[in-house]
C-alpha cells in the first residue's frame, strides 16, 4: 500500500486528519477528513469497510460522533491514520477540497468566551484604565469569562454584517444609535466539547481530555464602541453577540499532543480546583491577514490560563457542559507589538494606525476581509495546520 500524496507545505498532513462537514454540489452535507488537497468522504469508505457506526459519517454535523466519547475518538483516529497509508483503498473516496463547500462543523450548544491572555488583558487595561493597574485584582486568581450567544456562531466564509447599537463618545452628554465605527477582530483558539457532564458535577482539570475533542480557530468579532458603553457593570453583551466565526476543520487533541508545551508559571498559586497534573499548553502560532496583508502573528504558547483550567472553572459551580459546547481562549496576544491579536491593540485604540496596503487603518471598514490561520509546531519542527477562518464586513 502507498500513502496518499500530500504536498510538503500542506497544513493537513497524514498525522493531522481533522474532521469537518462538507457539501458537494447539491448533495446532502456529511462528514469528511482533510488530507492534503483532498477531503476523504468518510461515509462511503466506512460503509465499504463495514465499520461499526459507519452511518455517523453521513450525519450533517459532528455532534453524534462527538457524544460517543474518548474511546471512540481514539479508535476513529487510529482508523484515519490507517486510511492515510492506503491510497488505493481511499482513492475512490477522495474529493478535491476546492470542489466542496465547508459548513459549520457542529451544532453549537453553549458558547463561553474567556480572557486568558495576560498580554491582551494588560494591553486592554492600559488602554481603558491608564491611571490604574492593568490587571484587575481577580485576574490571576481565576479565568475571567462571559457567556456568549451560540446562535450567532457562523462558519468561515460567512459575511459579517456591521452591527448597530448604542455608542457614547467620551465628550458627549448622551449616547447615540447607529452602526459601529470601531469594528474589530479577536484572534482566539476554541475548544469543542464532546462528552457532556451532569448538572451539579464539576469537571476537574485532570478530566479535560475526557470531555474535549479538539480545537478550531475563532474570530470573535467585536464592536468596541458598543462594548465600551455597555460593558459596565455586567460585561460584554451586544458588542460581542452579533457574530463569531470559526474555522471548518476540528483538529483533535490527539493530533496536537506532539505540540504540547508546559504551561507558564502562575503566581500567585492557583486554588486547588484549578491545579492538576496535566497543565499543558500548545505551541500554536496564528497569522492575521487584513485584506491579504499579514499584520500580526500572535503566539498561543504565551497564554496564561490553560484550557483545562478554563473548563474546570466554567463548571466548578455545578454548571453542566453539553455535546457541542464551545469555549474560547479570548484574544491571544504576545509580548511584541506585531503579536497583538486585535486591531484595538495593534492600532493602540486608533492612536497608532496600521499601514494596510498603503492605507492608514485602525478599525474595519465595509468591504474589509480578515483571514486568521494557525499552525501548531511539534518538538521535531513539523507543523500541524488548524486551517483558517475568513470573514468579510458588509454594511
Amino acid at each position: 500500500m502507498s500513502r496518499i500524496d500530500v504536498p510538503e507545505d500542506s497544513p493537513f498532513g497524514p498525522e493531522n486528519l481533522p474532521l469537518g462537514v462538507f457539501r458537494l454540489g447539491d448533495e446532502e452535507p456529511r462528514i469528511g477528513a482533510a488530507i492534503g488537497d483532498y477531503v476523504i468522504d468518510l461515509a462511503p469508505v466506512a460503509a465499504a469497510q463495514m465499520l461499526d457506526g459507519a452511518q455517523l459519517f453521513a450525519e450533517p454535523t459532528l455532534n453524534k460522533f462527538l457524544a460517543l466519547g474518548r474511546p471512540t475518538w481514539h479508535a476513529t483516529r487510529e482508523w484515519l491514520l490507517e486510511l492515510a497509508q492506503e491510497k488505493e483503498t481511499v482513492e475512490p473516496y477522495l474529493i478535491p477540497r476546492e470542489s466542496v463547500t465547508m459548513l459549520l462543523p457542529f451544532e453549537v450548544a453553549d458558547y463561553v468566551d474567556f480572557y486568558a491572555s495576560e498580554h491582551h488583558a494588560s494591553n486592554v487595561g492600559k488602554l481603558f484604565r491608564p491611571d490604574a493597574e492593568p490587571l484587575l485584582p481577580n485576574w490571576k486568581h481565576l479565568p475571567v469569562g462571559y457567556h456568549g450567544r451560540a446562535g450567532t456562531i457562523v462558519a468561515s466564509g460567512t459575511d459579517i454584517k456591521r452591527p448597530s447599537g448604542q455608542r457614547k463618545a467620551p465628550d458627549a452628554d448622551a449616547p447615540t444609535y447607529g452602526p459601529s465605527q470601531r469594528l474589530d477582530i479577536e484572534v482566539e483558539l476554541g475548544y469543542v466539547v464532546g462528552t457532556p457532564s451532569k448538572l451539579g458535577e464539576p469537571v476537574s482539570v485532570d478530566s479535560f481530555k475526557d470531555h474535549v475533542y479538539g480545537v478550531v480557530v475563532v474570530n470573535d468579532w467585536s464592536a468596541r464602541d458598543i462594548q465600551a458603553w455597555e460593558y459596565v457593570p455586567l460585561g460584554p453583551f451586544l458588542g460581542k453577540s452579533f457574530a463569531t466565526s470559526i474555522s471548518p476543520w476540528v483538529v483533535s487533541l490527539e493530533a496536537l499532543e506532539a505540540s504540547a508545551v508546559p504551561l507558564g508559571a502562575q503566581e500567585p498559586a492557583v486554588l486547588p480546583y484549578l491545579d492538576g497534573k496535566d497543565l499543558t499548553n500548545f505551541d500554536i502560532t496564528f497569522e492575521v491577514k487584513w485584506n491579504g496583508q499579514v499584520v500580526s502573528r500572535p503566539p498561543y504558547k504565551s497564554i496564561y490560563w490553560s484550557a483545562a483550567q478554563m473548563l474546570a472553572h466554567l463548571s466548578v459551580n455545578g454548571a453542566s457542559v453539553r455535546t457541542g459546547d464551545l469555549f474560547a481562549s479570548g484574544t491571544v496576544s504576545g509580548p511584541e507589538p506585531d503579536q497583538r491579536g486585535s486591531f484595538l491593540e495593534l492600532s493602540w485604540s486608533g492612536r497608532e494606525p496600521v499601514t494596510v496596503n498603503g492605507e492608514q487603518r485602525s478599525f474595519l471598514l465595509d468591504g474589509d476581509e480578515v483571514t486568521i490561520s494557525a499552525f501548531a509546531t511539534t518538538a521535531t519542527g513539523t507543523r500541524i495546520g488548524l486551517g483558517e477562518v475568513t470573514g468579510r464586513i458588509v454594511p
